[in-house]
């Protein structure tokens, strides 16, 4: 399979995810408004949606793909059947025992991540309820992100990057059609996770069978290929948590900022994870893969290739996002958000904090382009001691930084720190000699920062002032600012063809 193609197919599917999610939260917001009922629903969605980040989408993919890529590749058929098997199996019985202990200790549960709750018997009773009922999202995720990646070793690419846009469907079906049929009405949210689950992983079974890799019931717990997965992720967990804390360590400075500081970084934290979660995601999905392969294979010259494309496709593409996220940040938030109550101070009270957000952009997306370079090598410690590190070093830059310039201040920190873990990454697979860099850095180099200031001059020659794009009507910004972005990227990429560049040139294969 072409990578390239592959790239296009996962990043559309992730396209079409986020734009139903912002369909589904206008949906939500206009059929229960927000006030009690949501307040509940939000708060009871937030742990088992925390956990399948934990657990399901991101510490048992990094474990499970290397180990599942070295069985196909070195060990045939039967045993990777076999290893599928009893990872599903010991994965399966595992995830019931977590489901049904959320279930019980749910009352616990709300009183701990929500204790203002307590005071409100009704809310509190309700709140406990929905979590019951979204409870067991954890098990359907936790078996998708299973068969996701054992598509993704096979290939398979685009069916499990549509999957989150049955979730979404879902919450948009139960909210329309079917809260009516239920007292309250918010049970239908509760409902729609265990729907969307189901949905996302009874989607992905007959692929399964088609491959010939659907699992059986195999619980061998003492099994080499479970024992190796299982070690893998408990640093992977590690890894992935840092993530969360570090957004809940800047969410606990931003509360003592004056009020509105946590909303104006919600909002360009919205926008800057929209081109993060095209490419970064994307890349990262498509990538390990392949990695694990020519790991598995002893084949170092192909993995050194992979990576070398993988950084040239992320440079090419985000850092002309980063520079338009930064230069077009007020035409965007107040396309976007300055309506009723945003007004023009929150744009450029959230503008602030996305061009500090902008800065950091590439460094972003390239941790999800090295990281692999690492998982793919059953090396997990690695990555996570260098986010221990970023995560020291993020905090330290939020102490110094608060002060001076606030909210921006935060999002600054978060900008420079993953440029740093980038740094470290990439650092890393040097000095193990993992990555050697292709011929042709220096021009490739030459013609992006031209197409870079082509871009930038266009996009300052068609924006014009800040203070036109807040005294315009909703109709004319829009027209203007896809005015803005169609030239821009007419200019960008117009500059990389007449520099030399053709979209042969990183077409790649899978390995």
């Amino acid at each position: 399979m072409n990578l390239l193609r592959a790239l296009a197919t996962v990043s559309g599917m992730t396209l079409l995810s986020r734009i139903l999610g912002f369909v589904r939260d206008f949906v939500i917001a206009r059929t229960f408004g927000a006030g009690m009922m949501t307040d509940a629903f939000f708060v009871a969605f937030r742990l088992p949606n925390l956990l399948r980040r934990l657990f399901a989408e991101g510490a048992f993919s990094q474990a499970f793909v290397p180990v599942l890529a070295e069985y196909r590749n070195r060990r045939g058929e039967i045993e990777t059947k076999t290893l599928i098997d009893r990872v599903a199996s010991v994965l399966f019985l595992a995830l019931i025992v977590v489901s049904a202990l959320g279930a019980v200790a749910a009352p616990v549960l709300i009183a701990v991540t929500a204790p203002g709750f307590s005071a409100d018997a009704g809310k509190f009773q309700l709140t406990v309820e929905l979590t019951r009922i979204t409870f067991p999202y954890i098990l359907f995720m936790s078996l998708v992100a299973l068969a996701a990646g054992i598509l993704n070793t096979w290939s398979r690419f685009a069916l499990p990057a549509f999957t989150p846009v049955l979730l979404n469907l879902s919450f948009i079906g139960m909210a329309l059609f079917a809260a009516p049929w239920f007292d309250p009405p918010v049970l239908a949210l509760a409902w729609a996770v265990v729907l969307g689950g189901l949905l996302q992983l009874g989607i992905q079974l007959p692929a399964l069978a088609r491959i010939g890799m659907l699992p059986r019931f195999d619980p061998v717990w003492r099994d080499e290929g479970v024992q190796r997965v299982l070690k893998l992720m408990a640093p992977a967990v590690l890894g992935v948590s840092v993530a969360q804390i570090s957004l809940l360590i800047n969410t606990i400075f931003a509360s003592f900022l004056e009020t509105g500081s946590v909303s104006w970084l919600y909002y360009a934290d919205r926008l800057m994870e929209f081109p993060a979660g095209l490419l970064g995601a994307a890349l990262g999905t498509i990538l390990l893969p392949s990695l694990a392969k020519t790991h598995a294979d002893g084949n170092s010259g192909d993995f050194s290739a992979l990576l070398d494309w993988g950084l040239r496709l992320t440079l090419m593409l985000t850092l002309p996002a980063s520079l338009a996220l930064a230069m077009l940040a007020v035409p965007l938030l107040s396309t976007l958000f300055q309506h009723g109550a945003f007004a023009a101070t929150d744009v450029l009270r959230t503008r602030e904090a996305l061009v500090a957000y902008s800065i950091g952009l590439t460094g972003l997306i390239l941790v999800k382009v090295l990281a692999p370079g690492f998982y793919a090598r059953q090396d997990i410690r690695t990555p996570v001691k260098i986010a221990l590190v970023t995560l020291a070093l993020t905090q330290l830059m939020n102490v110094a930084f608060i002060g001076w310039l606030k909210h921006a201040g935060l999002a600054l920190s978060i900008g420079l720190a993953s440029c740093f873990n980038a740094a470290m990454l990439w650092r890393g697979l040097r000095r193990r000699a993992v990555y050697q860099p292709q011929p042709g850095w220096g021009a490739f180099t030459t013609k992006l920062l031209v197409a870079l200031l082509v871009l930038g001059g266009v996009l300052w020659f068609v924006t014009g002032a800040d203070t036109t794009w807040l005294a315009m009507s909703g109709e004319q910004r829009v027209l203007k600012l896809a005015g803005a972005v169609c030239g821009g990227i007419a200019s960008y990429f117009a500059t990389l063809f007449l520099l030399g560049f053709r979209l042969r040139d990183f077409r790649r294969l899978a390995a």
